[in-house]
């Protein structure tokens, strides 16, 4: 089905050869399109302006309040804010519609585009208007991937959005780029999803394309059409990528076509010689319907195995939840009769919400019906185009007639903001992720549910057999009849504000009671007193761990009131714990020692307190999977953090998230980190470490047993990035900036 190359392969003759080529990775798509963005041309590192930029209603606030705090006028490129995450008034009040009315003032103020609520999901908004075979488009979020259609999208922290709004770079190191060859035809039955979950499954764990560009290519790209390439890739997030892109042909110039672009698609394709770090090989015919276990897209398992062994595979499961989330969940109380009982369906948002996928799980759904019980079954177009399509086609008149609900364009299945299942309850979804929580439970209230990634067609298939988890492959329906798609525009053209190139400066921002601005943050001190305020040991640590999605939304404007939700799921006590460490600091800057602080120094043979700050910090073993949201970062900022210490970063957009705003990005080798939440870490002449470019950083760790030198390691800095931890953000940056 996958096999993965570790080795380089060249293409020749059209197909790819083991073997590497001077040169060829400067004639991959890819680079192709990098270059053309790279105002550095250097061979190691690469300064891109994007061509345009989107973000939705949970980050474009702080996004923009972070750049007018920085001297923006206007926005330098076209950039979209849309409203497809804070949509619902899940805490009453004015909060989220607060934060609509700036986004359209900003648009106004500053020349943007605005997607009202519930038009489009943010990714289907940027298919169908923004983007173009060749071009490069950044978003706050992570799911920013339009490779099917040519468009190398880059899903980053709000900062690096700031950056280009003031016309600076986005700074990475040249990337590598692994080839997926796809060849065959899928079978009846598999879907998109089915495609994602088998990547993530053979990619993730072995961190393969960690980092790198996924360029898919070869003869199965033919067999697909665009919207099963275009739901597969935007799950390459989940494999931890940088980045896709994917030869263009017929099928992608027929969407442009239809979307009234036609001028916008560009025929790419793999060159003679073009060399790639790695490969992946998919066989298509061979694919089978999959599931995504909890509580990630990568644990996967086939359909058929999950039905033949649902026991074995579920009280595996049941252990992960207990070790994950501290809470326990009976899955094996989902068998019924030896088969898989489900309490819900979902199929939503920039995965699921599409055309073609709907079309087929209504066919199956057909005279069928989703039943009575408890079992139900809800779907979310992903763009009121799509809607008006299904509505045209009878897609939709049929999926309600099975007993489906149809809902509108927006996000919220996908982070825990609509149909949130019953206590106990197990979901099947075609969307993009199922971490810990991220259908919206709260372990902590005694509330506990999981998700099972699927795609539509078996999700549809389930639901005609009442919940119980049937694959799509083992069900007769009919495909639906191929139909010329077509795109009716009248929502966009009469409910879209499209203002690029017309700053209007006499319209004024508007703000809510609920939106404020983001607090001072303090430059890197000479030397920094370390409290680990937070200790995880979990394999991987999500972003929806570190600051969790859902209810949680409505404050992502309010930068000190989220940060009172901080690791809220996962360590409860960590905020109360960040005070604690705020009042040391506060005492220590007031001139007064703390006892346990004068102790620790002590231990660690330091005496000289001018220069030194207190700051609290966390570990994770690999912290950063997961959304490319800002807050998973800076949330720790505003509660005082000064660093994170790992083992190593689960995603390069976190650790950017961290550096911008002014936390310390560290790693150890400790295997074990032997070292326990309330201890301490003294980071001695750390700014003089940070401007000499040091790597290699002698630290001290503080426990009640005594002091132990800690070797860290800060590798990987840019000279931008230094500056920004040694002003203590980048907001602090451009502020210096200015003013020099």
């Amino acid at each position: 089905m996958i096999t993965l190359h570790k080795n380089p392969v060249t293409i020749i003759n059209g197909l790819p050869v083991k073997g590497a080529a001077p040169g060829g990775r400067e004639k991959t798509i890819a680079y192709r399109i990098l270059r053309a963005h790279d105002g550095l041309k250097a061979p190691d590192r690469m300064s891109i302006r994007f061509d345009g930029m989107l973000s939705h209603d949970i980050t474009y606030v702080g996004i923009i309040q972070t750049a007018v705090a920085g001297g923006m006028e206007e926005f330098p490129l076209p950039y979209t804010l849309t409203n497809c995450h804070n949509s619902l008034c899940a805490v009453g009040g004015t909060i989220n519609e607060d934060d609509h009315a700036f986004g359209l003032s900003a648009a106004k103020r500053f020349g943007g585009a605005y997607v009202p609520a519930n038009l489009a999901v943010i990714h289907q908004y940027a298919r169908e208007a923004m983007a173009k075979a060749g071009g490069m488009l950044l978003g706050s979020d992570s799911h920013t991937r339009y490779g099917a259609l040519g468009t190398m999208g880059v899903g980053e922290g709000g900062p690096e959005l700031v950056r280009q709004l003031l016309n600076d770079t986005y700074d990475i190191a040249a990337p590598e780029v692994t080839l997926v060859w796809l060849t065959g035809a899928p079978n009846k039955g598999v879907g998109p999803h089915d495609l994602a979950i088998a990547l993530c499954g053979a990619t993730y764990g072995c961190g393969f394309v960690k980092n790198r560009i996924m360029e898919f290519a070869g003869p199965g790209i033919r067999n697909l059409s665009m919207d099963f390439r275009l739901a597969a890739d935007c799950m390459t997030t989940e494999c931890a990528c940088l980045s896709s892109v994917w030869e263009t042909d017929g099928t992608v110039r027929d969407f442009y076509r239809a979307h009234g672009r036609e001028n916008d698609y560009k025929e790419l394709r793999v060159k003679e010689g073009a060399g790639y770090d790695a490969m992946i090989e998919v066989d298509l015919e061979s694919l089978e319907p999959m599931a995504a276990l909890p509580f990630h897209p990568s644990n996967a398992v086939t359909l058929r195995d999950l039905i033949a062994n649902p026991g074995d595979i579920l009280r595996q499961i049941e252990k992960e939840a207990l070790s994950r989330c501290g809470a326990e969940m009976r899955f094996t109380d989902k068998l019924v009769n030896g088969r898989l009982a489900v309490d819900q369906g979902v199929i939503a948002g920039c995965a699921g919400g599409t055309y073609d996928n709907l079309a087929e799980a209504a066919a199956i759904l057909k005279n069928r019906g989703a039943g009575n019980g408890y079992f139900s079954l809800s779907v979310y177009p992903s763009s009121m185009p799509v809607n008006l399509e299904l509505m045209r086609t009878g897609v939709a008149a049929s999926l309600l007639e099975s007993g489906a609900v149809l809902k509108p364009c927006f996000c919220g299945p996908c982070f825990g903001a609509g149909d949130v299942p019953a206590n106990g309850g197990l979901s099947i979804r075609h969307s993009t992720r199922n971490f810990p929580n991220r259908e919206g439970s709260k372990p902590a209230d005694g509330q506990m549910s999981a998700v099972l990634l699927m795609d539509a067609r078996s999700i549809a298939a389930t639901a005609a057999n009442g919940g119980v988890v049937t694959s799509a492959a083992d069900v007769d329906y009919e495909l639906p009849e191929k139909h010329e798609y077509r795109f009716n525009r009248e929502p966009y053209q009469k409910r879209v504000y499209n203002g690029f190139g017309k700053p209007d400066p006499d319209e004024a921002l508007r703000y809510g009671p609920n939106i404020t601005p983001w607090p001072e943050q303090p430059a890197l001190p000479a030397h920094l007193l370390l409290r680990l305020d937070s200790v995880l040991r979990d394999p991987v640590t999500t972003t929806d761990e570190l600051i969790p999605s859902g209810e949680t939304s409505s404050y992502r404007s309010n930068p000190v009131r989220l940060s009172q939700f901080t690791l809220s799921r996962r360590d409860p006590a960590y905020v109360g714990r960040t005070k604690e460490t705020k009042a040391f600091a506060d005492a220590l800057e007031g001139g007064e020692v703390p006892e346990n602080v004068k102790a620790a120094l002590e231990k660690a043979g330091f005496a000289d307190t001018q220069g030194l700050r207190i700051a609290s910090s966390i570990y994770a073993v690999m912290p950063g999977d997961g959304s490319a949201r800002e807050q998973a970062a800076s949330c720790q900022r505003v509660l005082g953090g000064g660093a994170n210490f790992c083992r190593a970063f689960a995603t390069k957009r976190y650790r950017s998230n961290c550096i911008n705003w002014g936390i310390l990005p560290l790693t150890t080798k400790e295997e074990d980190f032997p070292f326990e939440t309330g201890d301490w870490i003294l980071l001695k002449d750390i700014r003089a470490a940070v401007e000499q470019g040091k790597t290699e950083i002698e630290a001290t760790a503080i426990t009640k047993d005594g002091a132990a030198p800690l070797p860290l390691e800060l590798s990987g800095l840019t000279d931008k990035e230094r500056q920004i931890l040694l002003d203590g953000c980048l907001m602090n940056y451009y502020k210096r900036r200015n003013r020099t």
